[in-house]
């Protein structure tokens, strides 16, 4: 069932690359960060890989892989600044969003404030649904979009990368991260966790 919907997916998003250009790219991406399930670790290395077949420029993937990251998280963001939580939970199940989920992410945005927004891009679920609790929570939207960009074009660069390194096993990519989610998850907390403490040792010293 699970590989079922894996191919799928896999499908769905060559098609729409293909057909789509840097504009699928864009949308496909935006629609992730406006909560949807849809895995930026398929189209952002396939669309690395088709750099290798001279489709498509390494720089611009990875730009308009951030921009429509960038667009979609403002959507999540607005509907978490306007709609408020109770809005959130009352039609987050409509895009597959749990309350775990939403939960997971406050926590995250809550315990690291504003950098969490730049880290999280970096991190399983966390990544797709952490705009919503930023908006929750009023963020200026000029940090937010700073932080979500920066994020989402580091992002995009790291996939994009595999991808044009794996060639047409691009593939591979997306059951490493699977795999390595955990891994990579307390990584991140570690480097933000260095991060935090070193700005508290930086402004007891002022």
């Amino acid at each position: 069932m699970i590989t079922n919907i894996f191919a799928w997916f896999v499908f769905f998003i060559i098609k729409i690359i293909s057909g789509g250009g840097y504009l699928g790219i864009t949308v496909l991406m935006l629609l992730e960060s406006a909560c949807l399930p849809i895995p930026s670790e398929i189209i952002m290395p396939f669309s690395g890989y088709l750099v290798t077949t001279g489709r498509f420029s390494l720089l611009l993937i990875i730009i308009f892989g951030a921009v429509g990251n960038l667009v979609g998280s403002i959507i999540a963001y607005g509907a978490g600044s306007y709609g408020g939580r109770p809005f959130i939970e009352k039609y987050g199940r409509y895009v597959f969003l749990r309350k775990d989920d939403l939960d997971k992410a406050q926590r995250f945005f809550e315990k690291y404030g504003n950098v969490s927004i730049f880290f999280s891009r970096l991190l399983p679920v966390i990544r797709t649904f952490i705009s919503l609790p930023a908006g929750i929570a009023r963020m200026r939207f000029g940090k937010f979009c700073f932080y979500t960009f920066i994020g989402s074009l580091f992002w995009s660069a790291i996939l994009s990368y595999i991808g044009l390194f794996l060639g047409k096993n691009w593939e591979s990519v997306s059951v490493y991260f699977r795999k390595f989610d955990w891994l990579i998850g307390i990584l991140l907390i570690f480097c933000v966790c260095y991060f935090v403490y070193k700005k508290m040792r930086r402004n007891k010293k002022i």
